[in-house]
């Protein structure tokens, strides 16, 4: 199993280093890996070998959880799964094309756009654009990364003023970063797992809604990155998610979207994709998320024990999926 490594800085991270939540879901992770009877796990996360040890010994098979980029950078995710490639050892997860993609949340977009899918209004800024006229509120955030970096309350921008204000911390904080700014959908938001491949058939897990009942009516309905993050923040103590309560049509064009979505951007295995309804109740489309959070608590995990099962059932079900298109298992 590839992770990130907790000896290198990680700049997506509270302190650019790896937090004692970050550790105990990798003692859950290996935990929850040893009730698979079936498979034996060697664990590699020392990044300074990793190119080395992957060259000199390939393994038979690889469960590529590593999240967090070679070297703990996001943007070198791609990298560790295309080293994988050209050293021909198979491995779990989406290859390197459809991580690039889905990276960038704005191709994203007009991807699923081009095949009909509802997404939300949004201009997409580089460094020195201005922000056209739009329709108020806004919801502003970078146009690449993940963990929910740049997310923040200020995300929500109801004047012009705000907005301007918060796109320049942003281009401060994140120097270079294209910025999307979107209308701010308002009603319910949703996530839906898949499990799968699209010539093997896919499995849906029950469809997640984020509960933000709890929250402080004063506080946005987003995650932000403290949800992420930070134990203290009303994000991560407030925010809950539940099984979602939705009517059969809106079920099913959802479902059709993820699977359009993960065959045409090149997913494998396993994905997550969000969505969030406009005032009409119309489901849009967010993000897509290949290789998700395999984190204990995450909405992944979540979706699973809707459904009675436990992270090893889900770790169990992603690996059957890749292995069955690695070595055509039937």
């Amino acid at each position: 199993m590839l992770l990130g490594d907790p000896r290198l800085a990680d700049r997506s991270k509270p302190g650019e280093r790896f937090t004692p939540d970050d550790l105990e879901q990798i003692t859950r992770l290996k935990a929850a890996l040893a009730t698979l009877r079936e498979f034996t796990f060697e664990y590699w996360d020392d990044h300074e070998k990793l190119l080395e040890r992957a060259q000199r010994k390939p393994p038979e098979f690889v469960l590529n959880f590593c999240d967090t980029g070679f070297r703990n950078d996001a943007r070198l995710e791609l990298h560790v799964a295309a080293y994988l490639e050209m050293l021909g050892i198979p491995y779990s997860g989406s290859g390197p094309i459809a991580l690039g993609l889905c990276y960038d949340k704005s191709l994203v977009r007009a991807v699923a756009s081009a095949h009909g899918i509802a997404v939300p209004r949004e201009a997409l800024l580089s460094r020195d654009d201005e922000l056209a006229s739009m329709d108020y509120p806004l919801f502003i955030k970078p146009n690449r990364g993940d963990g929910s970096v740049g997310i923040s309350v200020h995300s929500l921008a109801n004047t012009a003023a705000e907005a301007a204000a918060y796109l320049a911390q942003l281009r401060a904080d994140l120097p270079g970063s294209d910025i999307l700014v979107q209308e701010f959908l308002r009603g319910d938001e949703y996530s839906v797992g898949v499990i799968g491949n699209p010539q093997a058939g896919f499995t849906f897990l029950p469809v997640l809604e984020v509960d933000y009942s709890a929250l402080h009516p004063r506080l946005p309905r987003l995650l932000d990155y403290g949800s992420k993050t930070d134990p203290q923040s009303p994000y991560w103590t407030d925010v809950r998610f539940r099984e979602a309560r939705l009517d059969e049509r809106t079920t099913d064009q959802i479902k059709h979207a993820c699977s359009v979505l993960f065959a045409r951007l090149g997913l494998r295995d396993y994905g997550r994709f969000d969505f969030r309804c406009d005032i009409r109740g119309e489901a849009k489309l967010l993000e897509v998320n290949p290789n998700p959070a395999w984190c204990w608590d995450g909405k992944l995990a979540h979706m699973a024990s809707l459904q009675g099962e436990t992270q090893g059932d889900l770790l169990s079900r992603i690996i059957t999926a890749a292995r069955r298109r690695c070595f055509e298992v039937r």
